[in-house]
């Protein structure tokens, strides 16, 4: 499921950037590469969860995911300020707050799911 949705996200960023050039900080350079750079990253992350024969590149996948969801965290932010900002306060706090929350969930869960986690049991079997 977390690869389908990094997939899904991956693809969203490639053929529709522009609601992602909205919620980017501004002291991020050439925003437009960074969306595409970040889509093909979560494709190819989504891709390595997904690798059953080889442990090591989706632990990678999972280490790599988790310092994605940290390095965009500072979107999430902007776009609850810009959200608030509007008269309307766009999507709202129902939405911004479990989404703040989310985003460490996320890092956690991309290095469950890759078993990348050092104090998570491994089958020996």
């Amino acid at each position: 499921m977390l690869a389908l949705l990094y997939a899904l996200a991956g693809v969203l960023h490639l053929v529709l950037p522009r609601p992602f050039l909205g919620i980017m900080p501004t002291w991020v350079p050439q925003p437009e590469l960074v969306i595409a750079l970040t889509g093909i990253a979560e494709l190819a992350g989504a891709a390595g969860l997904l690798q059953p024969w080889s442990p090591a590149l989706r632990r990678a996948a999972g280490w790599g995911l988790a310092a994605y969801a940290v390095c965009v965290f500072p979107a999430n932010i902007v776009h609850f300020i810009r959200d608030m900002a509007r008269p309307d306060h766009g999507l709202g706090l129902g939405y911004h707050i479990p989404r703040m929350f989310l985003q460490p969930i996320l890092v956690w869960l991309a290095l469950w799911v890759a078993d990348a986690l050092p104090f998570r049991a491994r089958d020996t079997s």
